[in-house]
């Protein structure tokens, strides 16, 4: 059997919170057809005792850290000097579309869960990437593990069956996604745009990419400062604004 693309380790002592997301969705069909693997290292099964992993701050304070030394043997056991070590942290770098393709470009990947109020300073010698997925406080690294898995899973061809899908999505070409219609063609009154029923491929592209641009400049207008926009695209900004303007005139 072939080596999967991606290898990632789990360093945690909850193994059981990712259970039910690798039981359904991309992460399934990814481990089904050998893509990925995931492993985990429970930080319980290797401390001196499964109550040593954590102990009380020196100079004092509240709440508890994370002992180094279930930690190093977690790393031990993962072979993380053949890996690529991340740390989940509020002072991490935060997560990206752009670093989520750095990081599925790597072999294998070691994620440290922390709990309490984080990991003996000690461990970080051995980490390559202090990550963080947005400004706020999780009660440890789980949550923040299982969004990277599902960002990873999404970049790694096969996965998804229709990687067409996953090259449209929002952020990957660094501006938000445009809205998307099923049926039926009209619900509560509205129906769905004309072009989108027209059959003139050309056309629809235009149209979703005027209304990914325009969606970006109401709701993300600091994407656009970032982004590749292409002649075309400045073209229909610019169209955008003078329809924005018109509409508020009126």
């Amino acid at each position: 059997m072939a080596e999967p693309k991606l290898i990632v380790d789990i360093i945690t002592i909850f193994p059981q919170y990712f259970a039910p997301a690798l039981e359904v969705g991309p992460l399934k069909r990814a481990d089904q057809i050998n893509l990925i693997t995931i492993r985990f290292q429970n930080l319980r099964e290797l401390a001196d005792s499964p109550k040593e992993i954590d102990d009380y701050p020196y100079g004092g304070g509240s709440g508890m850290v994370l002992k180094p030394e279930p930690v190093k043997r977690a790393l031990e056991r993962a072979g993380y000097k053949d890996g690529f070590v991340i740390l989940f942290s509020p002072q991490g770098r935060v997560l990206t579309q752009s670093l989520a393709h750095e990081l599925v470009g790597k072999r294998h990947l070691i994620l440290i869960c922390g709990r309490y109020k984080g990991v003996d300073e000690r461990i970080m010698k051995y980490v390559d990437l202090e990550l963080s997925i947005g400004d706020y406080v999780l009660s440890g690294g789980e949550p923040a593990a299982l969004v990277l898995l599902d960002v990873l899973v999404r970049l790694i061809p096969g996965a998804l069956g229709d990687m067409d899908s996953a090259a449209t999505d929002s952020f990957e070409s660094g501006i938000l996604d445009a809205p998307y219609f099923t049926r039926p063609k009209v619900f509560e009154g509205e129906p769905v745009p004309e072009v989108l029923l027209s059959g003139n491929h050309a056309a629809i592209r235009r149209w979703r990419r005027k209304e990914a641009l325009r969606r970006t400049l109401k709701k993300r207008p600091d994407l656009l400062e970032k982004a590749d926009l292409s002649d075309e695209d400045l073209e229909l900004l610019n169209e955008i604004l003078h329809e924005e303007r018109r509409r508020t005139d009126e």
